[in-house]
């Protein structure tokens, strides 16, 4: 409780949001399969010549793990529809 009452200006700003929009932001499925994307590419070379080149491959991997993000966002209508009311003006139409 201790944290929580120390960090609440920064953790009380998502409860604005509504439920269903929360789960959108704080699910990491995305976030874990880059990072499962990362570990393997670093398991298959843990040393780079540059830092240019490690650059270069977290680029190339990034790159290719955006191509198997095709799922569909469970209720998007509903949440795109909130952030444009709360957000008018910054989402495309």
């Amino acid at each position: 409780m201790k944290r929580w009452k120390e960090n609440w200006d920064c953790i009380s700003p998502i409860f604005k949001f509504s439920m269903s929009v929360r789960k959108v932001i704080y699910t990491t499925n995305t976030i874990e399969s880059l990072n499962s994307v990362y570990r393997k590419l670093n398991s298959q070379r843990s040393v780079f010549p540059s830092d240019t080149a490690l650059l270069k491959s977290l680029y190339l991997a990034t790159f290719e793990a955006t191509k198997k993000w095709t799922g569909t966002i469970r209720n998007w209508a509903q949440v795109y529809g909130e952030l444009s009311i709360m957000y008018e003006g910054r989402l495309p139409e």
